[in-house]
């Protein structure tokens, strides 16, 4: 099972997103977004992945987005954050990320072939747009030490 996190990044009415350089996916626009590695937080990944694919430090500020896609070998669940730039300037690994750009909503409706996962990418931005978020508190960490 997969983990990935993200975030919402809106700046002046404009969406930020990345272009992916990975062969499964070379060319298409996506949130930056990845894996939750072992070990760490949900929100410590979404930070470091939206730092490590556009150079932007955030603050998460909400959870825009929770999904769920299940294939026929593995099971994908998402959460995406609304984000807050506190710092950081746009900057790329060649090798992960091809460009960084912000587009408008129209742009972005207009690119849906283009988007690595239009469910995804849409559902998270039209949440962001409609004022859709969840406290961050809705999500529970729970010590291991302290567990039944």
């Amino acid at each position: 099972m997969a983990v990935i996190v993200g975030g919402v990044i809106e700046q002046d009415g404009k969406y930020l997103l990345v272009q992916e350089a990975q062969a499964k996916c070379r060319g298409q626009w996506n949130l930056p977004a990845g894996h939750l590695d072992p070990g760490e937080s949900v929100f410590a990944a979404a930070k470091r992945e939206v730092y490590e694919e556009s150079g932007l430090e955030v603050e998460l500020t909400g959870i825009c987005q929770i999904g769920n896609r299940i294939l026929e070998t593995d099971t994908w669940v998402s959460v995406i954050f609304t984000t807050k730039v506190i710092g950081g300037e746009i900057k790329i690994d060649p090798s992960e990320i091809l460009d960084v750009k912000w587009f408008s909503y129209e742009e972005i409706l207009e690119m849906r072939a283009k988007l690595r996962n239009e469910i995804l990418t849409l559902g998270a931005i039209d949440n962001v747009r409609l004022g859709i978020a969840a406290p961050l508190e809705m999500v529970a960490m729970y010590d291991p030490i302290k567990s039944n």
